[in-house]
């Protein structure tokens, strides 16, 4: 296997694993339990406070590629290109959250994986992600319609919240 199609795999594949680990890191009992619902794929418990991921934005040169693997092994139907997230083709997930794939809106962005953890109060999130440490890459911003949003980065990783 040559460099160039490893570093195609990995592309690939990052997005799938990550969606598929939702349900890894759930504690053992939980994953025993009877009757659970697709939306605990997409929920990690810790005490009393879930974390639900509402967006996976996948930004990759391999736009297309990308979106007909996801789409042929989760059985996800894409939309057309939506402006409002960047050109991103999105697709609704069966926990009522999105997963969108763009090409880079710059010759500089990279390829990145960037899951949007849904927050109560996105202005109190981002001023205990920036007490913690974080950098705040972009501040709370609007989308008309689809909720808030705003991206950190901590430790050389992107994160991004996203209050409805």
């Amino acid at each position: 296997m040559t460099r160039t199609s490893l570093r195609r795999s990995a592309f690939i594949l990052t997005p799938l694993i990550l969606i598929g680990a939702g349900a890894s890191v759930r504690p053992a009992h939980e994953s025993v339990r009877a009757g659970s619902d697709a939306a605990d794929h997409h929920r990690i418990q810790a005490g009393d406070s879930t974390l639900k991921i509402q967006y996976l934005e996948i930004v990759t040169p391999a736009l297309d590629e990308t979106c007909a693997t996801l789409a042929a092994v989760h059985g996800i139907e894409f939309s057309d290109p939506v402006p409002e997230f960047g050109s991103a083709r999105t697709a609704e997930l069966s926990d009522g959250g999105r997963i969108g794939v763009r090409a880079p809106m710059r010759a500089t962005e990279a390829p990145v994986v960037r899951p949007y953890a849904l927050v109560d109060d996105i202005d109190a999130a981002v001023k205990a992600a920036e007490e913690s440490g974080a950098t705040i890459a972009l501040p709370p911003i609007e989308i008309p319609g689809q909720g808030t949003f705003s991206i950190y980065i901590l430790g050389g990783i992107e994160h991004g919240l996203w209050e409805l």
